[in-house]
């Protein structure tokens, strides 16, 4: 089965939206204004991006630390080694200010579909993870790039 079942789908669409809203502040200095008196300046533009982003990188180190579970030996030991990087990455490598934090943050991802790959790979993930990755990981970068870029 390669169809992205409803649940995983529909939860990760939505985890866009902080990385969506923060690129639509970023452009948009009225939606900026709005949202700044609305919720406070962490959540508009790049900081609402930085922030989320880090607390996903993390989130998703937890995730790839589940797939090494269903395995043992060298390649759990591989697995969990692997597991923790986006979650340091996120640590050290988001401070800076927001360009440098935001380029870093699009590393970080990219690093993470490639961790997704290799997990993919040893039969770790169910069969439409990737298909979930590419999308989730392509609105992400575009997102975190207009914050980087613009």
């Amino acid at each position: 089965m390669n169809r992205i079942p409803a649940a995983p789908l529909i939860l990760g669409l939505a985890g866009l939206i902080p990385f969506v809203w923060g690129a639509l502040t970023y452009l948009n200095p009225a939606l900026a204004d709005w949202g700044l008196r609305a919720f406070g300046p962490r959540f508009i533009g790049p900081y609402v991006q930085l922030f989320y982003g880090s607390v996903i990188l993390s989130f998703m180190s937890g995730v790839l630390w589940g797939f090494a579970t269903k395995t043992s030996g060298t390649q759990a030991a591989v697995g969990y080694t692997l597991s923790v990087i986006p979650a340091l990455w996120a640590f050290f490598m988001t401070g800076g200010g927001p360009v440098s934090a935001g380029l870093n943050l699009m590393f970080g991802f990219g690093g993470l579909l490639i961790l997704d790959f290799a997990f993919h790979r040893w039969g770790l993930t169910p069969s439409w993870w990737m298909r979930l990755r590419i999308l989730l990981t392509t609105v992400v970068l575009a997102c975190l790039a207009v914050g980087v870029f613009l």
